[in-house]
């Protein structure tokens, strides 16, 4: 307790250890709480959005959906981007995401549905989402459990993404189909240390919004996805 004999009106008692002592304990309770409500919110948010852009992806196959080109796929993802971080405190937030996820589902259908007329096609696809879902309940499982820090790798990613982005976009307007690989194994680590690095974000509570959360890991999982898809398919000898 403080020493309340030498107060005098109009001072402040000092605290005693025992006062910081459980003001940071509480402190501590709130920020864990927080943290996993975060999370809580996060992974349910990102289940319903795979499972509403499995969806649409499947209606585009089903309706053999032609590709929607690179103009309309990057204006339609950049737009419903941005829509969604002006809305990420509201409910409209939410609808956003689910339209900017089902737009990239709809982007995915053509793709799957040429790889689905290969002779090894069935096979492609389950090989590329069962690595996919193992690779991402991993990291994100090592990212809760050893609770490491891994906001260092930011600027690397950033960095790493844009260039393989630049490279991407060279590869598709010159017709590269080495440089298009290459681009395709760089995209899978460079995700793979997203979903390390956005897991561990909302763990060590840089990231408090589950909205802008969910857009990242989704991004992440479906850029793991698509370039798994080029990898095994052209090293399935079945590439045209």
């Amino acid at each position: 307790m403080s020493d309340l004999r030498s107060w005098t009106p109009g001072q402040r008692p000092a605290s005693s250890p025992t006062d910081v002592s459980w003001r940071e304990t509480i402190g501590s309770a709130v920020d864990r709480a927080d943290t996993q409500r975060v999370l809580r919110n996060t992974y349910g948010l990102l289940g319903l959005t795979l499972a509403f852009s499995a969806l649409t992806a499947s209606l585009a196959v089903a309706f053999n959906v032609p590709p929607l080109g690179m103009i309309v796929t990057l204006v339609g993802y950049f737009g419903l981007l941005f829509l969604t971080m002006k809305l990420r405190n509201s409910v409209g937030g939410i609808f956003s995401v689910f339209a900017l996820t089902g737009f990239m589902g709809l982007t995915l259908g053509p793709m799957l549905s040429a790889i689905l007329t290969l002779p090894a096609g069935a096979s492609i696809v389950a090989m590329a989402l069962g690595t996919t879902a193992v690779s991402f309940i991993g990291l994100s499982a090592y990212a809760l459990v050893s609770k490491r820090n891994f906001s260092f790798m930011g600027g690397m990613l950033m960095v790493g993404v844009l260039v393989a982005f630049v490279l991407g976009l060279a590869a598709f307007f010159f017709k590269m189909p080495a440089l298009s690989l290459a681009v395709s194994a760089m995209f899978v680590l460079l995700m793979a240390g997203m979903i390390l690095y956005e897991t561990s974000n909302i763990v060590h509570g840089g990231e408090t919004n589950y909205v802008m959360a969910t857009v990242s890991l989704y991004v992440s999982i479906y850029n793991l996805f698509t370039s798994l898809l080029h990898l095994f398919t052209a090293f399935g000898g079945s590439d045209d």
